[in-house]
């Protein structure tokens, strides 16, 4: 009985000492150096950017905020009064999280407490060593491009951007691995969401991550984002049929990629504004001067916003197959059907319509339409 008792008032305790509902988080913050009376502000992420959640007063360096977020974890920060170009970013979950902020060096400040934000912490960690040596690198080498740049001397300026870069393939390589080895941490699935923004990770291997995120990683906001990516990869994987579209062309007709079918059929998305796609046109002509006759046929799919660009366009590059445009720029629904994020963009369709290749450029095309047509 005595037993019983005890441990009856040592759960009692327990329960006294939670300062926090199951259903609730508690951020509790420390600021060094800070004045009292400075605001300290918690921010969340919506569609148009971070947006203030709370303010609360920092008194003797620390600072609290309290309350219930029921919609999953997502991105949040903490911003301070007196500290000028910077936030401190972490994960906003129910659940006891400790945030210090570095007044010198807002980067230099660190996040823990619950689980997704000390992995956040172990990604800050390993991410800021490649960091480093990046703005190591810019730094020694800052006068020797601009010196470069005045001088017009090309070859160097690409040898350091070229070196630079390196530094940006080890941070993202950096990030895959985290991801692959993370699938139950939120910050995973912000980084495919990172990756899908930036078009620095093959849309394959962020099917694959995603394939291995946990359910309830898939269920949270950016796990949602990145299923509408991964869904719309999917119809558009080589071997599935091209999904059918309809958009006015230059003189306002309605015109359907079905109707536009041929032996072998070219979706190319591209656009006035668009230096490459500009520079790719005469390839493109030849291409279909050559084998149009054959059965090659081209629908451009333009993501212009002003008509009569998109239509000088057509015209100075010589380009006469089937042209269409719903001017919405990137929101181009086509565009978005098809899963484009950059371009030139371009599909290879047999005459059933199946999508046989992507992107193909050059001699690669020639030799891959040659190759149809000649079936």
């Amino acid at each position: 009985m005595t037993k019983k008792l005890l441990l009856l008032a040592g759960l009692s305790i327990l329960a006294s000492c939670n300062k926090i509902g199951d259903n609730e988080y508690l951020i509790t913050g420390k600021a060094e150096g800070i004045e009292n009376g400075k605001m300290a502000i918690l921010q969340v992420q919506n569609e148009m950017g971070p947006v203030s959640k709370d303010t609360v007063k920092i008194e003797n360096g620390k600072f609290e905020f309290k309350g219930e977020f029921t919609e999953g974890p997502e991105i949040g920060f903490i911003m301070v009064e007196s500290i000028n170009n910077g936030m401190v970013p972490f994960i906003l979950e129910n659940g006891e999280i400790n945030i210090t902020v570095d007044k010198d060096t807002i980067q230099k400040s660190k996040i823990s407490g619950t689980n997704n934000n000390d992995k956040f912490q172990e990604y800050n960690d390993g991410s800021s060593v490649i960091y480093k040596k990046m703005i190591a690198f810019q730094k020694s080498n800052q006068q020797k491009f601009i010196d470069a740049r005045k001088a017009n001397d090309t070859a160097v300026m690409n040898s350091l951007t070229k070196q630079n870069m390196v530094f940006q393939k080890d941070m993202d390589k950096f990030s895959e691995t985290f991801a692959e080895k993370n699938p139950t941490i939120f910050l995973s699935s912000l980084l495919l969401e990172n990756f899908i923004g930036r078009q620095t990770l093959e849309a394959d291997k962020i099917v694959k991550l995603y394939n291995a995120l946990s359910s309830d990683i898939k269920k949270t906001k950016s796990g949602i984002r990145v299923s509408e990516f991964v869904n719309s990869q999917k119809a558009v994987n080589t071997g599935n049929t091209a999904p059918n579209f309809s958009a006015p062309n230059p003189e306002g007709k309605m015109v359907s990629l079905k109707e536009s079918l041929g032996k072998v059929t070219i979706i190319d998305f591209w656009a006035s504004w668009c230096g490459p796609c500009r520079a790719e046109n005469p390839n493109v002509v030849a291409l279909y001067n050559e084998f149009h006759a054959k059965g090659l046929n081209i629908i451009g799919v333009s993501l212009d916003k002003d008509a009569d660009k998109w239509k000088d366009a057509i015209a100075k590059d010589k380009l006469a197959w089937t042209q269409v445009s719903n001017l919405k720029f990137w929101e181009d629904p086509i565009a978005k059907q098809y899963n484009v994020k950059s371009i030139p963009a371009t599909f290879i369709l047999d005459a059933s319509g199946k999508i046989v290749g992507k992107d193909l450029k050059g001699a690669e095309l020639k030799a891959k339409i040659a190759e149809l047509l000649a079936k």
